[in-house]
């Protein structure tokens, strides 16, 4: 079996001398490993950044034995990423994520497509952490844990929307809440208008709500925190909140 194909370099491990083990994502095909013989040599090693597009040809003797690589650069995102702090620490929690979350071997074109529009977009930092969101956001949606953000659960009304019940993922507006809002997640504004890049302390409550229900649904039943590289996300948006307040 054999294919080729625009991918995603989600992560990479050393194995043996020089050969890496590449974790890819791709519109039809999904996450796929397969080993790149060369990987780790310097002439090959800007290629297998996590973050790259590459074209890559995949070809193993059966589906679910591990594929040998080899690819083409076609985009180098990771080398302009490096350029800022925050598009890096975006791209890694996207590329670390998508790596643990996505199931093997199965597609999700409209989320690849996504990916590749967010990461794209960096090494721009006024819309990265909004990007970032709207890309978790979407990661649930695609592995069927969407949000309902359309209308408030108790009164039904779409205007005044401004929190999550962390138990059903339906939004509550304002008034609704009550004297119940300090049990409810925060909704930023910009989950509902896709023109509003937000403020630090909404990328903040953003973080939280998206990493609630990532933990909840995708990460927690596997029995594994969030990653590392989600909670130095969190983390540089809370100071970044602090430092603006």
């Amino acid at each position: 079996m054999e294919w080729e194909a625009p991918a995603l370099v989600l992560s990479t491990a050393p194995f043996g001398e020089a050969d890496l083990l590449v974790h890819l994502f791709s519109a039809e095909h999904g996450v796929v490993h397969g080993l790149a013989r060369g990987g780790g040599a310097r002439r090959n090693a800007a290629m297998w950044q996590p973050g790259n597009l590459v074209h890559a040809q995949w070809r193993a003797r059966s589906a679910e034995q591990l594929g040998s690589l080899v690819g083409e650069t076609v985009a180098a995102i990771a080398g302009r990423a490096i350029q800022s702090r925050i598009a890096l620490s975006c791209l890694s929690s996207i590329c670390v994520v998508a790596d643990l979350a996505l199931p093997e071997r199965q597609p999700h074109p409209h989320l690849f497509d996504d990916t590749v529009a967010v990461l794209s977009a960096l090494p721009r930092e006024e819309n990265a952490f909004a990007n970032l969101l709207r890309w978790e956001m979407a990661l649930l949606a695609d592995l069927g844990f969407a949000l309902d953000l359309s209308v408030c659960a108790v009164t039904g009304e779409r205007e005044g929307l401004a929190y999550v019940s962390p138990r059903t993922g339906r939004a509550v507006s304002r008034d609704a809440a009550g004297i119940w809002a300090q049990r409810l997640l925060p909704l930023p504004a910009l989950f509902m208008d896709p023109a509003d890049f937000g403020t630090p302390e909404q990328w903040s409550e953003g973080l939280r709500l998206t990493g609630h229900f990532l933990w909840r649904d995708v990460f927690g039943p596997l029995h594994r925190p969030l990653p590392s590289a989600r909670q130095r996300i969190a983390d540089l948006a809370r100071a970044l909140g602090e430092q603006s307040a």
